[in-house]
């Protein structure tokens, strides 16, 4: 009966060309075999997952509809394995400077969002993704 069905093959949600690329910037990575790219999307999307429930169960708890950073902070906090490595990499809460930053948001928001500042310590994702304007094109042969 097993023999039978057909078996839908597992793919992974994130675009797999972005996942090597992103893993082909450590230095030490010459190349990437297909099974341990297919690993580390679907890690990464599990770990995603979990990261959002553990955010949604937080910003439940405080009755709130939103989820915000804080809330993700505090997620992250409670799972010690997470908050060893991942803590260090979220922006640092600034209450003085959020009532600053509600008047600059009126004004921001008539603004493009390509025009808007990143926070301080944070890069715009856009940037990541741009081609550098010097480099030769990157070849990924598949194997």
């Amino acid at each position: 009966m097993a023999e039978d069905e057909a078996v839908d093959p597992i793919r992974p949600e994130f675009p797999t060309a972005r996942v090597k690329k992103i893993m082909k910037l450590d230095k030490d990575i010459n190349k990437v075999n297909s099974e341990a790219l297919f690993l580390v999307s679907c890690s990464t999307n599990l770990f995603l997952r979990f990261l959002a429930e553990r955010t949604a169960q937080v910003a439940a708890e405080k009755k709130k509809k939103t989820v915000k950073l804080d809330h993700l902070r505090t997620a992250i906090k409670r799972h010690r394995p997470t908050s060893d490595f991942l803590l260090d990499s979220l922006p640092i809460p600034a209450e003085s400077t959020q009532s600053v930053a509600r008047s600059a948001t009126d004004r921001d928001r008539s603004r493009p969002v390509a025009d808007k500042s990143a926070p301080a310590g944070t890069r715009r994702i856009d940037l990541f993704f741009r081609k550098p304007e010097n480099e030769a094109p990157i070849q990924i042969n598949d194997a």
